[in-house]
């Protein structure tokens, strides 16, 4: 889908890039990494001809990204940076139309496509009249994702897009991204100094170090095999557990154990249900697939008249799909909770996760460092 041959580029007498060779595949996240000045955003930014390179060739599809021209390039390509770049005094609806409008899209298919991609990163169609200076940091990352897929293009660059937003967030909108991707499947570069966040979010890592690349390969064969010192340092002590970012929830996700009911079912209904089926467990689903709360039966609390208090809860503690393993452990530990539900990015209900599922890739993890 796209591949470097033979790339250097060169600023004065210093060598930003040195003989890059790297093949692309579609449809797959490509993160590059390594220290400041290692030239992984050089060669983002040559894929769209912001920079142009001195020697060799990219080719998007077979076709020199030199033979087309820049501007329309550039069009074809969605672009998200760390500083997002909204224009302030555009709305939000405006902003994502930018691209659409540049291809000449009549107006209903913009104003349709603006609502879908809106959706896509979990913003509601009220965010189309708001402005840049009305959102937090979180949501004009989210907008300008949004902006950079409105045109529908096959390929994506992000430039450290998630680094200046707070810890939280930033993993919400990892989370969010990645179940984006399962959907769209477009060929993104993504550009990061963080080794967790490229272990969570890649395919494939690019490591960079002083203009060349040292490893390129998949998260996995890079954890398992290093190619030398330097991968080691990059990938720290940890890099057997660091393996279980690569497990997402969805994969362990259980449909057993719990009951599902509607928002208005009785509780007394529900206490039976749970009681029949000797469980503990219910999880309040609406009409469209959402969780909404959950009941539990409280066996570490008094009997009243016998029985055990039936609590509801309307914010109950959860993980989405795309969670690692590592972040759903330690949100378990944090909340004091054996059990969590697992919601996609748009907080439909999909099962649940348990703890001894994730002690079990723990245990196996020990047993391979230790190996």
């Amino acid at each position: 889908m796209i591949e470097y041959r033979n790339i250097t580029k060169r600023f004065g007498e210093k060598i930003a890039v040195n003989n890059l060779n790297m093949t692309l595949e579609k449809g797959t996240i490509t993160m590059l990494i390594g220290p400041s000045g290692c030239g992984k955003t050089t060669s983002l930014k040559m894929v769209n001809r912001l920079v142009d390179p001195d020697e060799g060739d990219i080719l998007i599809n077979g076709e020199s990204v030199f033979d087309l021209d820049p501007v329309k390039l550039r069009r074809s390509i969605g672009y998200v940076i760390q500083e997002i770049g909204l224009f302030p005094h555009y709305s939000v609806f405006d902003n994502i139309a930018t691209l659409p409008r540049l291809h000449n899209w009549d107006e209903k298919k913009i104003k349709d496509r603006v609502y879908e991609v809106l959706d896509m990163v979990t913003l509601d169609e009220s965010y189309a009249d708001k402005y840049p200076s009305q959102l937090s940091g979180g949501e004009r990352q989210r907008v300008g994702l949004a902006r950079a897929l409105a045109a529908d293009p096959e390929v994506l660059l992000m430039d450290e897009p998630f680094g200046a937003i707070d810890p939280i967030n930033r993993l919400i909108l990892q989370q969010s991204f990645l179940e984006i991707q399962e959907e769209i499947k477009k060929t993104i570069i993504f550009v990061t100094h963080d080794i967790n966040e490229a272990i969570q979010l890649g395919d494939k890592i690019a490591i960079m170090n002083q203009g060349s690349l040292v490893q390129f390969d998949t998260v996995s064969e890079i954890l398992a095999n290093p190619e030398n010192e330097f991968v080691e340092n990059l990938l720290g002590h940890d890099r057997n557990l660091k393996a279980l970012s690569l497990k997402k929830a969805r994969d362990y996700i259980k449909k057993e154990g719990y009951i599902t009911v509607g928002p208005d079912v009785d509780k007394e209904a529900i206490r039976k249900e749970l009681e029949e089926k000797d469980l503990v467990l219910a999880y309040i689903i609406d009409s469209r697939g959402r969780l909404k709360g959950r009941y539990y039966i409280d066996k570490a609390a008094r009997k009243v008249d016998g029985r055990y208090p039936l609590v509801r809860e309307t914010r109950p503690y959860h993980v989405e799909r795309t969670t690692s393993l590592t972040e759903t452990l330690s949100r378990m530990l944090e909340y004091g909770e054996k059990v969590l539900p697992v919601v996609s990015r748009n907080g439909r209900f999909r099962g649940v996760i348990d703890l001894d599922s994730i002690f079990e890739e723990v245990k196996q993890a020990g047993t391979a460092k230790g190996a």
